[in-house]
């Protein structure tokens, strides 16, 4: 009885601090800067908007509209893709069994990055310019016939570890045909297909969050309304038909929200590394469990609040000149993995 009062406490405490650092977040990057607002000016700005743009109440509207056009929707795309690719993360290692599965690794952003070169170059004949709207969606349907690539293959290999490297070697064949039609290539389109692959959420607009809000979000609610199956399904294939589970249709599922998510995010925001493997390991380690029905929602708001900074990480700290996102998530993701496979090791070996 002690022991369940006190992981009832901890996982009180972790989705506290969680909602804490996601408030402090949220501040912290309006805030941040080459304009500096202050926090009172920000809640004016934020909860008084409709006063603002009526007139009734004066306000900085160089300030109100930095926050409502620039910094809030980039804020609210980083955390809404934050979470979609933690959570994908998560799923895929499930599915796998492994854990460093994750949405970079299995060739998602390879076959983004091979579509979008393909409409590039097909369209630069005819338009000055590819429009965003195309963009987006040559990489959504680069990221879903990656993983479908890898679906097509989960009824006829068995072995998860297997199933893993082909989706690895899917992200090699993807990356070849890319460098092949690079080639063809001209410079401005060369630039632009390496940008975008760093990731980034500097082009975030209002419409960016209420479609990727659209697809995340539903995606998350299945997702946690199938905590149950994927409880009895990390126990093995075996237990997890004993309880009525059916194994084919599960993982499909699966791995159709997991690419879903990861999809979306690629998307949106180019490919971003590290998130998805990195940010699981942190709510295990938090949580002392890895119970889905608490670690979906966990995986989520950490993923969230972990782009977040990173994103305000990206812009300010190098200022003027802005890093790319997938940048420091790598670089501050790969060290903490490191150390949870080398603490991981350590525990095992005492």
């Amino acid at each position: 009885m002690e022991t369940v009062s006190k992981n009832t406490l901890r996982h009180s405490v972790v989705f506290l601090s969680l909602l804490l650092l996601f408030g402090a977040a949220v501040v912290w990057n309006i805030n941040t800067g080459s304009v500096a607002i202050s926090v009172r000016e920000i809640l004016t700005l934020l909860f008084r908007k409709k006063e603002i743009e009526s007139g009734a109440l004066a306000a900085d509207l160089p300030a109100f509209n930095i926050i409502w056009k620039i910094r809030l929707p980039r804020l609210l795309l980083a955390a809404v893709l934050g979470g979609a690719l933690s959570l994908s993360g998560f799923l895929l290692q499930t599915f796998f069994r492994n854990p460093i599965a994750g949405p970079f690794v299995l060739g998602i952003s390879s076959g983004s990055k091979m579509f979008l070169a393909v409409v590039t170059i097909a369209l630069s004949a005819s338009l000055p310019s590819v429009p965003v709207s195309v963009t987006v969606a040559a990489a959504f349907l680069g990221s879903m016939a990656s993983m479908l690539f890898v679906l097509a293959f989960t009824g006829k290999i068995r072995d998860m570890s297997m199933l893993l490297v082909v989706g690895i070697m899917i992200s090699y064949i993807c990356s070849a045909v890319t460098d092949f039609l690079i080639n063809f290539a001209k410079e401005s389109e060369i630039v632009n297909l390496t940008h975008w692959s760093l990731g980034s959420f500097s082009a975030a607009s209002w419409q960016d969050v209420r479609i990727s809000a659209l697809i995340v979000l539903p995606a998350f609610l299945c997702t946690f309304f199938l905590s149950k199956p994927i409880s009895a399904y990390a126990l093995g294939e075996g237990y997890a038909q004993s309880l009525g589970v059916n194994i084919r249709l599960f993982r499909v599922l699966l791995i159709l929200f997991s690419s879903v998510l990861s999809a979306c995010v690629t998307a949106f925001a180019g490919p971003i590394s590290f998130v998805g493997i990195a940010v699981p390991h942190i709510c295990r380690v938090w949580l002392k469990t890895a119970k889905p029905v608490l670690m979906i929602p966990a995986c989520f708001f950490c993923g969230a609040v972990f782009c977040m900074i990173c994103d305000l990480i990206a812009r300010t700290v190098f200022s003027p000149t802005e890093l790319s996102v997938g940048t420091v998530t790598s670089a501050i993701g790969a060290p903490i993995v490191i150390w949870l496979m080398a603490a991981r090791g350590a525990k095992r070996n005492e």
